[in-house]
C-alpha cells in the first residue's frame, strides 16, 4: 500500500495501521527488538468474552508479527518501540491528531484536540507531546556547511516568565530561547537557562559549521563566538538598521514572530519542561513549510516516519 493521505480519516484502525506500515516499513516488517528485516505474519483467533450480557467474540487482534531471525523470534507490531506503544487511543485518533498539529501553523491547544477527537483532556495534553516527541530534529549535521545558502542567522527571544520572578517585563524574567535559521534552511530552536557568551558559543560550535557566514543583531555576546566562523556580519537595531546588503535577521525574527503567536495565542501558557517540545513543533512545522515543497499530507509522513526510538511516558 503506497503512503498516501489525502485526508486524514480511516474507515476502521486496520486501515489506519495498513497504512502507518507502509510509511514505518515501506519494504515489509522490520524487527524493532534487533533491527531485522522480514517478519511473519501472526494470525489470532477471535475470542470469547464471558460478561453479565453473555458470551461476546472480541475480534482476533491484527498486524501482529514475529521475527524471522531464529535468534530473536520476538513479536512485534507497528507501534512498538515508537510513541505510539502501549497506548489505548485508536490509531485513527492518533493519526487524526497528527494531522492537526502539522497543518495548524500555530499549533492546537490540548482543549481542542480533546473536543475535536473526543478524549478527555488529559489524553489529549499528553497525546500531543507524544507527537512533538516525533516532530523533534535530532540535529544531524551542520547549518551553513557545503551545499547550503551558507548563511546562518541567530537571534535569541524571551518567552513567558520565571516563576518566583515576579511581575516586569524585564527580559531576567523571562524563559530564554535561540534560534540558529540556515537561510533557505532549516531551523533549529533551544530553550537555554542563560543567554551569554558562555552559551552562545556551546550553541553556536555545537550546530553551525566554521564555513558559515553568521549574521546577528549588534548584542555583544555575539562578539567573540562569532570569531570561529568565516565571517560574522551585524546589523545595529538600535540605529534603526534593519538590512545592509545581504546583511539581516528579518528571516530569523519572522520565525519569531510566528513562534510567539503560537506559544501566546494558541498554547498561553507553557510550563519550562516542556517548553523544548513546543520548540521542536513549530521548528518541525517551519523546516517542513510550503516554500520547501511540503504539504500537510506529507507533514504528517513525514512526522509518522520520526515517531520510531522515541517512548515517552506520563510519569
Amino acid at each position: 500500500m503506497a503512503a498516501d493521505i489525502s485526508a486524514p480519516q480511516f474507515a476502521n484502525d486496520d486501515e489506519a495501521r495498513e497504512f502507518l506500515e507502509s510509511v514505518r516499513w515501506p519494504n515489509g516488517p522490520v524487527c524493532p527488538h534487533c533491527g531485522a528485516e522480514g517478519a511473519w505474519p501472526i494470525k489470532t483467533k477471535a475470542r470469547v468474552r464471558h460478561t453479565k450480557a453473555g458470551d461476546k467474540p472480541s475480534p482476533a487482534r491484527q498486524g501482529l508479527y514475529k521475527c524471522a531471525q531464529y535468534k530473536c523470534g520476538e513479536q512485534f507490531s507497528v507501534t512498538v518501540g515508537t510513541v505510539f506503544e502501549r497506548s489505548k487511543i485508536p490509531l485513527t485518533k492518533w493519526l487524526m491528531a497528527a494531522y492537526l498539529l502539522c497543518s495548524s501553523k500555530k499549533g492546537i491547544s490540548a482543549h481542542q484536540l480533546h473536543r475535536t477527537l473526543g478524549v478527555t483532556y488529559k489524553t489529549a495534553w499528553f497525546l500531543a507531546h507524544r507527537i512533538r516527541e516525533a516532530m523533534k530534529d535530532d540535529g544531524v549535521g551542520l547549518l551553513g556547511g557545503p551545499g547550503s545558502s551558507g548563511v546562518v542567522e541567530a537571534d535569541e527571544t524571551y518567552i513567558g516568565k520565571i516563576k518566583g520572578q515576579g511581575k516586569g517585563p524585564h527580559f531576567g524574567k523571562k524563559q530564554k530561547v535561540v534560534a540558529l535559521l540556515e537561510r533557505d534552511g532549516k531551523v533549529r530552536t533551544f530553550h537555554v537557562p542563560s543567554v551569554n557568551v558562555h552559551t552562545i558559543s556551546e550553541v553556536l560550535n555545537a550546530q553551525v559549521s566554521k564555513q558559515a557566514r553568521l549574521m546577528t543583531d549588534a548584542a555583544g555576546f555575539y562578539i567573540k563566538p562569532g570569531k570561529a566562523f568565516k565571517s560574522h556580519e551585524s546589523v545595529n537595531h538600535d540605529r534603526k538598521e534593519y538590512v545592509r546588503g545581504d546583511v539581516t535577521t528579518n528571516t530569523v525574527e519572522g520565525y519569531f514572530g510566528i513562534l510567539k503567536r503560537g506559544l501566546g495565542g494558541v498554547y498561553q501558557h507553557v510550563s519550562p519542561e516542556h517548553l523544548h517540545r513546543y520548540l521542536a513543533e513549530f521548528s518541525f512545522r517551519y523546516n517542513h513549510r510550503a516554500s520547501t515543497g511540503t504539504n500537510d499530507a506529507q507533514r504528517v509522513v513525514d512526522t509518522l516516519k520520526g515517531i520510531g526510538g522515541k517512548r515517552l511516558t506520563y510519569r
